[in-house]
C-alpha cells in the first residue's frame, strides 16, 4: 500500500515507472459525478502536466444539455473559454481492466489566473474543508454506498430485473445480509477486490442489502477528500465490472417500483489539532459540538436536499415503509430517523446522515452534509429532541420532489455562504433543464390511470 500523504510530482513519475505506465486517464468529477476528461500518453502528460478543457464541461446536467441563458452565464463565460487542469498526484491509481498499463489521475480545476474553479465539485469540497482547518477542526468520513445489480437491460422503456447467479435463478424474495446471496455472485465480487485491491481502495465490509440484487460496500473513515475520490474510482470500478460479468451495477436511488431505494449514509465526525473527537467531552459525554452538528443538520438538510437527492428518480426512495428517512428526527441507534448516533465509544462518536442517495455525487454531498454540520456549531443550534421511536410515525419533514428542493435550496443563503455562490448559481440551473426535460416525458402511469378516467 503506497503512502499517500504529501504525494509529489517526483512520487507520481516513480510510481509510473515502476508499473510501466504508458497511458494516463486524466479525469475530472463532473456535476453528476461523471468522469470527464482525455486519455494522454504517458509522455504528454510528464511534458504538461496538465491539459485544459471547456470550463462548461464539469456544468453539465446528466442528459448532458447546458442552460441556454439565465444566470449561469453570469458564473460561466458564453465565450467557452478554457479551464487548465492540474493533476492531484495523491489520486493516481492503476486501471485494472486496461489491456496496455494505463494510469488514472484526477485533476483539480483552475482558472487562467491559478483560481480554482468554484463550480468543479471537488473545488467545492476542497472549499468546505478548508472552513473546517481555519476552526482547528479536521472533518473525518465514512460513507457506505448501497448499489443493485441488475439484469443487462438496452430497452429504457422495460422495467429492471435481478440479476440471475450461479444457480441460474433470480432473486425473488428479501435476503437481507445473507451470505449465501452474496455468494451467488461470487465470480464478480472476486473480481471488485482484486480491482479494488490493485487501485489500492480502502473498500471494507460488503453485504447483501434487502432488495433483489441489492449490495453495499462499506468505506474506512479518513478526510473527505480522499474518501469522496475513492467512491468516484468505486463506482467506475464496479459498473466496468459488471459489464464483464454480463450485468449491469447501477446506483440509480430507486431503480425497481417494488424494491428498496439505494442510499449512501455517510458517517461523520470531526477532530481538533491533536485528533481528539469535538463530539465528546473528556469525561465521555456528548459535547456541545455534536449536539450543534446535530442541529446544523436538522435545519439545512431540507434545503440541501437538492444536493443529497440530485434527481426526479431520488425522491422516489423517500417515503414511508421503503427503508429511508422521510423527516430530519435523530436518535440513538435509530435506523427510522435521517439522522442517526450510533453506539460507540467516545473517541469513536459520530452522526450518521442516512438521507443521502446513492446517486449523490459523493464530491458534492460529503461538502452539504458537512456544511450543514459546520454552519451548526458556527451558529450554536441546539436539536430538537430525539426521537426514542418509529420515524416514520411522524410527518414528512423532507421536500417531495427536486422541484421543491431547488427552491428551498435556493432560498437559503447562509448555506450558499458555505458551498460558494457560483456552484449554488450552476448546480440550480443545470438541475432546473433536467427538471424541464423529464416534465416532458409522459410516463406509463399516466396514460394508464389518466387516457380513458379524466
Amino acid at each position: 500500500m503506497v503512502v499517500r500523504d504529501n504525494f509529489t510530482f517526483s512520487d507520481l513519475e516513480q510510481w509510473l515507472n515502476e508499473r510501466r505506465v504508458t497511458e494516463i486517464e486524466c479525469l475530472v468529477p463532473d456535476l453528476t459525478g461523471v468522469a470527464r476528461g482525455k486519455i494522454l500518453p504517458r509522455e504528454k502528460f510528464t511534458e504538461d502536466r496538465g491539459m485544459r478543457l471547456p470550463e462548461a464541461i464539469v456544468a453539465i446536467g446528466v442528459t448532458g444539455e447546458f442552460p441556454e441563458q439565465g444566470p449561469y452565464y453570469d458564473v460561466i463565460t458564453p465565450t467557452d473559454r478554457d479551464m487548465h487542469l492540474r493533476p492531484d498526484p495523491a489520486t493516481v491509481r492503476i486501471v485494472p481492466w486496461a489491456s496496455d498499463p494505463t494510469a488514472q489521475v484526477i485533476h483539480d480545476c483552475f482558472d487562467r489566473n491559478g483560481n480554482l474553479i468554484p463550480y468543479a465539485p471537488r473545488s467545492v469540497l476542497r472549499r468546505v474543508c478548508n472552513l473546517f482547518t481555519a476552526e482547528g477542526w479536521n472533518p473525518v468520513v465514512a460513507p457506505e454506498l448501497e448499489f443493485y445489480l441488475v439484469e443487462r437491460n438496452v430497452d429504457p422503456n422495460q422495467p429492471l430485473r435481478p440479476p440471475r447467479g450461479r444457480s441460474g435463478r433470480a432473486e425473488t424474495s428479501r435476503q437481507a445480509y445473507s451470505i449465501d446471496a452474496v455468494n451467488e455472485f461470487d465470480p464478480l465480487f472476486e473480481d471488485i477486490y482484486a480491482y479494488c485491491e490493485k487501485m489500492e481502495l480502502n473498500v471494507d465490509t460488503l453485504i447483501h442489502e434487502v432488495g433483489a440484487g441489492q449490495m453495499e460496500i462499506n468505506f474506512f473513515h479518513d478526510h473527505p477528500l480522499g474518501l469522496a475520490d475513492e467512491v468516484f474510482f468505486f463506482k467506475r470500478t464496479i459498473r466496468e465490472a459488471a459489464l464483464r460479468h454480463e450485468m449491469y451495477a447501477t446506483f440509480m436511488a430507486k431503480p425497481m417500483a417494488h424494491e428498496p431505494g439505494s442510499a449512501m449514509h455517510v458517517h461523520q465526525s470531526v477532530l481538533d489539532r491533536d485528533g481528539r473527537n469535538i463530539f465528546s467531552n473528556p469525561d465521555g459525554s456528548a459535547s456541545d459540538a455534536f449536539r450543534w452538528y446535530i442541529g446544523g443538520l436538522q435545519r439545512y438538510i431540507p434545503a440541501a436536499m437538492a444536493l443529497f437527492a440530485p434527481y426526479v428518480n431520488s425522491y422516489r426512495r423517500l417515503a414511508r415503509s421503503t427503508a429511508a428517512p422521510i423527516n430530519i428526527q435523530w436518535g440513538t441507534d435509530n435506523r427510522t430517523v435521517g439522522i442517526r448516533a450510533p453506539v460507540a465509544e467516545p473517541a469513536a462518536r459520530r452522526i450518521e446522515n442516512r438521507v443521502i442517495g446513492a446517486d449523490a455525487n459523493p464530491y458534492v454531498a460529503l461538502a452539504a452534509t458537512l456544511a450543514c454540520g459546520y454552519l451548526g456549531m458556527k451558529n450554536r443550534i441546539e436539536p430538537k429532541p430525539e426521537c426514542k421511536g418509529d420515524a416514520y410515525l411522524g410527518e414528512y419533514s423532507l421536500p417531495r420532489s427536486l422541484g421543491e428542493a431547488l427552491e428551498l435550496l435556493k432560498a437559503k443563503v447562509d448555506l450558499h455562504d458555505v458551498l460558494g455562490k457560483e456552484f449554488v448559481t450552476v448546480y440550480t440551473e443545470v438541475k432546473e433543464i433536467e427538471y424541464e426535460e423529464f416534465m416532458k416525458v409522459i410516463s406509463p402511469w399516466e396514460r394508464e390511470h389518466l387516457l380513458l378516467h379524466v
